[in-house]
């Protein structure tokens, strides 16, 4: 499928959609069941032009796993949810079964991951705030074996049909973007959103969510810190995803003919793309 918005956004990367599918796709990259990885580095080779695939075994990581749809895999963490809470917040040295968990862990884990365990990520203040933000998060078991990242351009619609679109863009393009989400409504307060959450998350189940929305939102995302740092090498420094659904996506293409893409201002931008 040619995307009218990617072409008119000079895209350097592929814009990514995201399929739920009970079928395997034939060579796509997929983690080995069991490995720890970070969604966002398949999704970086997605937007280069290869496809992706995971299931139920092969997510990744816990964060991965909740941000695809499977489920609430934050059970599975390492000492179990609570150690999430202190893992994501103020660190699991600060109580006795987070200290008993990291000595159990020493010969399983790299040194990063031990540090962050005891230390904490501090993404959140308190793990009782944590406990708040995994209660809100919009889980959900996605209806099929396999969710799929695949360039939308190789995507044909007559045959599958997208979940979510999701374009990696650079600031210019993200503001364009936000534009055209708002072109042909009548409503420009909430057209598109900022949720907190994993790299993954912003494309996954909070996209995900929004399928259900009236009107529906796009959802920008990679302002994960751990994800931004997972692809800075792939991806550079100045990306940012920008997930919409199927259905909304379809109402922005229609309006990228006649818009402000074919004024001054954006062509004067786009020299600079």
């Amino acid at each position: 499928m040619i995307s009218k918005i990617a072409e008119a956004l000079k895209m350097q990367f592929n814009p990514v959609a995201v399929i739920w599918s009970d079928v395997k796709p034939e060579n796509a990259l997929q983690f080995k069941e069991g490995r720890w990885g970070c969604v966002m580095w398949l999704f970086v080779n997605v937007a280069k032009g290869k496809t992706a695939v995971f299931d139920r075994k092969t997510y990744g990581c816990w964060g991965g796993g909740v941000g695809l749809g499977f489920g609430n895999k934050y059970l599975d963490f390492p000492g179990g949810i609570e150690c999430f809470y202190y893992f994501l917040s103020s660190g699991n040295k600060n109580w006795e079964k987070g200290k008993i968990v990291a000595e159990n862990l020493k010969p399983y884990v790299t040194k990063e991951f031990l540090e962050d365990f005891l230390e904490g990520e501090r993404y959140l203040k308190t793990p009782e705030q944590v406990k708040k933000f995994v209660e809100e998060l919009p889980m959900m078991e996605v209806p099929t074996k396999y969710v799929v990242f695949k360039p939308l351009k190789d995507v044909d619609i007559h045959e599958e049909r997208p979940v979510v679109i999701v374009f990696p863009v650079n600031p210019h393009q993200l503001s364009a973007l936000v534009v055209l989400a708002n072109y042909g409504r009548n409503s420009f307060l909430d057209s598109v959103i900022i949720p907190w959450g994993a790299g993954c998350q912003a494309i996954g189940i909070y996209a995900y969510k929004q399928r259900e929305s009236v009107p529906q939102k796009a959802v920008v995302g990679l302002t994960d810190l751990s994800a931004r740092k997972n692809v800075r090498k792939q991806l550079g420094d100045n990306l940012f995803t920008f997930a919409v659904p199927y259905e909304m996506f379809l109402e922005m293409e229609e309006n990228v003919e006649g818009s402000f893409f074919e004024r001054n201002v954006w062509k004067s931008l786009s020299k600079f793309l």
